[in-house]
Formats: structure tokens, sequence, C-alpha cells
């Protein structure tokens, strides 16, 4: 609070910017060095050092760019503000409160002036919408009684008004608290007569008022200053999405709730018994997680809490043997997606609850008890685990043994190929279910065939029915007549606000052309490595990636240059048409470059495979040998290509019940194509493995057709492309813009 009043003082800042202030100093504090072994807070908490590059003077003037429209020549290009501290913690943003509008904007770009405070003049001392009262300090005189039990529940109720007690940070200050009208905080029920209540100060102590002639005292009861800091506690802990304890989660109530949920669901599981440790033992603990589970448009639908093992403590061959679970790729579930579009099939999705608590455990597991919670008379007990908890090493496994038994006795056979897809019935009763850990995506031609499916796996597990597949892993999923559409806008606009990129201006492609970045750059670091790899991280990209490990300036550019093609393609995505149940095809396209890495010279290679007309698959990733030759880089592209080409024939013969004609893969270098019929002494040296290409097209597993350059889809995964071809080729990709 020191700095805080000092940093408000230097500049004469009116009062009701107090908490502005202390944001501003915790924020200083956690970045200045300490006693611990010299380092800083933010360093030890976070494992390397901070930036201090965007601090700024607290409450000097700022010229902020305007928003909306660009100005016209006459008008002005920025605004002046007050600099009030900075936005979310991993954003560059800056926070600026505009004393004519009386409003708070966020943004990241702005000149400051930091050796100019703002002349405040006749508004020190009124905050918004308050023009005549002036700023309250608050004294609570406590004295000696006795407070019932009663009471000091009744101390805890939470007040009925939503209005905040501290000055929040928003998108307008119009919601501040001002002093004005009595009383400024939330009011709590009227206490009992045995609750301490001093309305004035006590008889006996001098009047208070004396000392404090130009500002009025204000007195509140104990009980009503108790019930704003429980207040104050659920408006701190909404701030934050996801509480990061027990402790914090406990202050909200649908975090508790949805603790004691979980709690239900482990004991009506039957997944523990309280016993003494045997010797030799060794306990894992316990915590809780906690996130919120959002729909397709980035709302909240649920608060769940997940009590969670700490099993990295876990040791193998002595806690767990095998962990392997086998989950739905994604490209499969985009298979199976395509195959339901191709013949109009109803695809539905079910999420098992708890679904770890049904895994049943092999191995001999303690937990101690769960953060939060005891029990009475047995606190040297411990928790034998006969069911699999969040978080154990084994739990994956043993969950997935469980379900696939119960698949089984279903009457589905897993697919040799996938073995997250199963399969149930033929023809009009075939019944196509894809499992990513406790989501399924469950698609057939008969509706009666899935209403029987879903009333089966319910009577085995506790289930919640979401009805017509929408949203999967951060895929928006719309299902028409006429097809099925697949977008991730939600997803993107998340990234783009994470970044503190939202709204940034637009591109038209992904990369500038011919870009070429290296390892070996000579600009600076960048400040925040952190930041670019988590970015990297939330996108499927293969160039940028090879840099995580030192990122650079000019590697950070391409990035936000990514990042601005996201903000102009938002409402892009895939359209799967129907194909009114006729003969599905497999088409593919390879491509590579040469050389395309300048650090060690090896080339790229770009796939992309087609069902019917819908793209299903899609690659592009450094080749893992230099290639001599466009020849053999080509040849190297054409047989990843026909290893992903065989995968797919067979995954589709075993969601469709039935074998298909051959894949068709398209190539542009006909020497490539001469080399997969006939070998040749310039291509000795290329490795045995790469020849698999060769047996493929001797025993017509695929067909290999040469394609003009022109016609080449998998170009644009191979390097980057001006904005006209890069735009024509995106939209016969499958890429277009959805209503």
């Amino acid at each position: 609070m020191g700095m805080a009043r000092s940093m408000m003082k230097a500049i004469s800042m009116p009062g009701w910017f107090w908490g502005e202030a202390v944001t501003t100093a915790v924020s200083i504090l956690n970045r200045s060095t300490q006693s611990v072994e010299g380092k800083t807070p933010y360093e030890v908490w976070h494992g390397h050092q901070p930036t201090v590059h965007f601090f700024r003077t607290f409450g000097c003037v700022a010229h902020v760019k305007a928003g909306g429209k660009p100005p016209t020549k006459l008008e002005d290009g920025s605004t002046p503000m007050v600099f009030v501290g900075h936005h979310e913690q991993g954003t560059k943003a800056w926070c600026f409160y505009n004393p004519i509008t009386q409003r708070v904007h966020v943004s990241r770009d702005a000149v400051f002036e930091e050796d100019r405070p703002w002349d405040w003049g006749e508004e020190k001392g009124a905050g918004p919408n308050d023009d005549s009262e002036p700023f309250c300090i608050e004294l609570i005189t406590i004295g000696q009684a006795c407070r019932t039990a009663g009471a000091a529940e009744a101390a805890r109720t939470p007040p009925t008004s939503s209005a905040p007690t501290t000055p929040a940070s928003t998108s307008s200050r119009a919601a501040m608290p001002t002093c004005g009208s009595e009383p400024r905080t939330p009011t709590a029920t009227p206490p009992a007569p045995t609750m301490i209540q001093f309305a004035s100060p006590p008889s006996g102590e001098p009047d208070l008022d004396d000392d404090h002639d130009e500002v009025p005292l204000r007195f509140r009861t104990v009980e009503n200053v108790l019930a704003e800091r429980e207040a104050t506690k659920e408006l701190l802990a909404a701030i934050k999405d996801e509480p990061a304890t027990a402790e914090e989660a406990k202050g909200i109530k649908e975090w508790r709730m949805a603790m004691l949920e979980e709690m239900a669901s482990i004991e009506e599981n039957k997944t523990w018994t309280l016993v003494d440790l045997p010797k030799g033992q060794r306990v894992i603990g316990l915590k809780w997680v906690f996130k919120l589970k959002r729909d397709e448009h980035g709302e909240v639908v649920k608060h769940k809490a997940r009590l969670i093992a700490k099993g990295y403590v876990q040791r193998q061959g002595i806690d767990f043997e095998e962990v392997f679970a086998p989950i739905a790729r994604m490209e499969s579930v985009r298979v199976v997606l395509a195959v339901a579009a191709h013949r109009g099939w109803s695809v539905h999705h079910m999420d098992v609850k708890s679904t770890f608590l049904n895994g049943e455990l092999v191995e001999e597991v303690y937990v101690a008890r769960p953060p939060g919670f005891t029990a009475t008379g047995h606190e040297e007990k411990v928790l034998r685990l006969h069911k699999a908890l969040y978080g154990l090493r084994q739990a994956p496994r043993a969950w997935n043994a469980k379900l696939d038994a119960s698949l089984h006795e279903l009457g589905f056979t897993r697919s040799k190929c996938e073995h997250g897809l199963y399969v149930r019935g033929a023809e009009a009763s075939r019944l196509v279910v894809g499992v990513y850990v406790d989501d399924l995506i469950i698609m057939g031609e008969m509706n009666k065939e899935i209403d029987s499916f879903k009333l089966q796996m319910k009577k085995l597990f506790k289930m919640s029915d979401l009805e017509p597949l929408s949203y999967y892993l951060g895929i928006e999923v719309k299902q028409g007549e006429c097809g099925i559409e697949l977008r991730q806008s939600a997803y993107a606009l998340k990234l783009l606000e994470k970044a503190g990129m939202s709204g940034c201006n637009a591109r038209a492609t992904p990369m500038e052309v011919r870009l070429k970045l290296s390892k070996a750059s000579t600009t600076p670091l960048v400040d925040d490595p952190t930041m670019y790899r988590s970015i990297i991280g939330s996108l499927r990209v293969g160039y940028l990636s090879r840099f995580m490990e030192e990122p650079r300036t000019d590697h950070m550019a391409a990035v936000k240059h990514l990042l601005r093609y996201m903000e102009g393609t938002i409402n892009y995505g895939l359209w799967y048409s129907g194909g009114g149940g006729g003969e599905i095809s497999l088409l593919g396209y390879s491509d590579s470059d040469l050389a395309g890495d300048i650090d060690d010279r090896k080339s790229t290679t770009g796939m992309i495979f087609y069902l019917g007309a819908n793209p299903v698959s899609w690659l592009s990733h450094k080749q893992r040998v230099v290639a001599f030759s466009s020849c053999e880089a080509e040849f190297i592209a054409g047989v990843a290509a026909a290893c992903q080409a065989t995968w797919l024939g067979h995954l589709i013969e075993d969601v469709i019940g039935k074998k298909t004609s051959p894949p068709w893969l398209k190539m542009d270098n006909m020497a490539a194509i001469a080399l997969k019929s006939h070998a040749h002494d310039r291509s000795k040296h290329i490795d045995t493995k790469f020849h698999f290409i060769r047996e493929c097209v001797d025993r017509g597993d695929i067909n290999v057709e040469f394609v003009g350059t022109k016609e080449q889809l998998a170009d644009i995964l191979t390097k980057p492309l001006g904005k006209a071809l890069f735009q024509e080729l995106r939209e016969r990709m499958g890429v277009i813009k959805l209503t």
C-alpha cells in the first residue's frame, strides 16, 4: 500500500484509482529483486527472468490510437488519456482511462509522456457519476463483546447486492463505487441483539471527528465489514475464471458444488476404502483441478472440478506397468464425418461422466485424503484405490480397457488400423463409434440404432447425452440436410485474445512470400519466449516451431503475421457436402520443395487427401534426410503420401464395411513417377524404405498419376505463396468462408 499511496501522491491522482494503483504496485514488486537468492518473485515462480520493458509511469498522460474507423486527414489520430495499469497477464496491452468519457480503454498502440501527469483540476476527489461527494475514509471501531454462533454464520452470509466493493478495471467506469450515498458497500442482514454493532464511536473514546475536519468519517458494524470481506473474496475469485487452489474455489458457490459433485461420484462409484497404510507402501498426494467447460460460442456451460492424483511421483514397474491408451486421431474423426455427410448419416455426441473413475486398478495404490475434506476420527488413515483417479499414470489405460470390454459385449469390433474406432452391424444398421477418452461420437443411417446404443451405454456408465454433435475438441460442428460444416472461430478468437492481438489488422496470407527464417538469426531474442512457445503450441504449424528453443524477434514477427491472417479468416472453415450415398473415392496430392530449410538444407513434404470432394487429411513436415535433387525430394514425399493413402483406404473400408477402389495419388514430377516403376543407378543411394511406393503400385494398392504444377493442390503446403495463388489453392482445397 505504501508504494501505491506514493505513486498516487506524486501525481495528485484521485483516490478512486486506488485499486489500479495497488495492482500496478504488486506487478512492480513481483518484478523487483527480493531476499530470495537475489531473485524476483516472478523468477522464483515462473523459472525465468521477467521483462519490464512494458512498464510506464503510473498516471502519466498517454496518447492512445483512435479505434473504430480510420480518422480523416483533419481528425486527430489519437486521444489523450491517463495510463492506469496493464491488461491481463500474458498480454502486452495497457489500460487507459479517458476522463472525458469516464471509460477505460485497452490498447497496445499508445505514445506516453511519462514526465507529464494529468491535470485533474476540479475533477480531483470526484469519481465518475459523482460530482460533489468527497472520497471517504472508512473507520471501524471494535469493542469487547461476545458473538454467538448464529451471529458468526450471519456475518459470513454474502450480501445480496451485486455492486463491487473495490474499483474494477472494466470497459466502463460507470459502475465504479462512489461515496455520495450511504452505504457505499453492500449491507448485510440487520444483526441480532447479541451481535457487535457500533453505529457511532463508543462513549468512552474521544470524538474522532475532531482530527478529521476535511473528510467525514464513516462507521460500520463489524458484521457489515465481515460480510463485505466475504463478498470481496467472491469477487476476487470470480475475476479469475478457473481457481488455482481448493481454498480459492471454496469461496464460490459454483465451484463448491462442482467439488461436492465430484466427491459424490467418487463415493458412489466405490473408488476407495479407508485403511491403515501398510508398511513399505507410499502415499500419493491429491489435488483439485478446476476447469470451465464451454460451448461452441465460448460460453461457460459447466464448472468441472476434478480430484487429481499426483501421478508424477509414481515409479514404473512398482506403481504401474503399462500406460498407453488409444484415442481416435483427428484424421479419423474427419473421415467418419465426411462419410456421414456423403451418406446422410446422423452424428451424435455422448460424454462419460467421471470417466477414469470407471477404470479398475490391478495395482495396489494408496492416496492421501482430498484437500478440504476430512474423515472425522480417522485422521491417520489413508485411502486405498480400487478404481482409477485422474492423474494416475495408469488411469487412461484402465479406463480404455473397461470401455473396450464393454463395447465388445455390445457387439462392436475395434478397427484394426484405428483403435479408437468401433463398428457394429452392416448396411442400413451400420453403427460407428469414435472414442476420444470420454467423448463418444456416434453415427449411423438409422436413428433407432443410435438411440438403442445410447440406452445401452446409459445402463453401463453415467452418461451425458449431448444430442447431435455440435462441438468437439475445439471444433464447431453444424449439421444440415446438405452437409456438415466445420470451423474453429471461437478457438481462434480465444487465441488472438491470449496473444493480445484481438482486432488487429488482417493479412491475406499466413506467410510472406519467399520468407526465409534461420536459427542463426542475429536479431534480438524475444522478451517472452514462453509466449512464443505457447502460441505455437496452440497452432498446428511446423515451420515456426523450428525456432521454439531460442525464438528471436524476426521469428515473433512471423508469428504475428500468422495471427493477423487468422484475424482475417475467423469465419473460414470446411464444408463437407453430401454425395447422395454413391461410391466413395479417395484422391491424394503430394508435393515437395527442395532444400527449403536454410539451416540444414532439408526439404518440406506436403500432402492432402480428399474423400470425394471433402478434405480429410493433410500434412506439411520437414523431411528427415537431405534430398540431392527435386526428383529425390518429390519421391520421398510420394512415399510418405503412399503410406497415408494405404492407411486411409483401410480406415474407410472399416467405416463403411466394404472394400473400395484403390486411391489415386497425383504428383507433379515426372522423374519421381518414373522412379517408382524403374530403379536407376542414380537412385541406389536412396534408403530401401523409400521404395515402399513401388510395392504399393505393383500390388495395385494405389494408382499414381501426373498432374501439372498449376493443378498441384499440395503446393500450398510446401512453401509460402503469393496472395492470388494462395487464395486460389485455398479455395480449391475446400477452405471457404462460412456464413
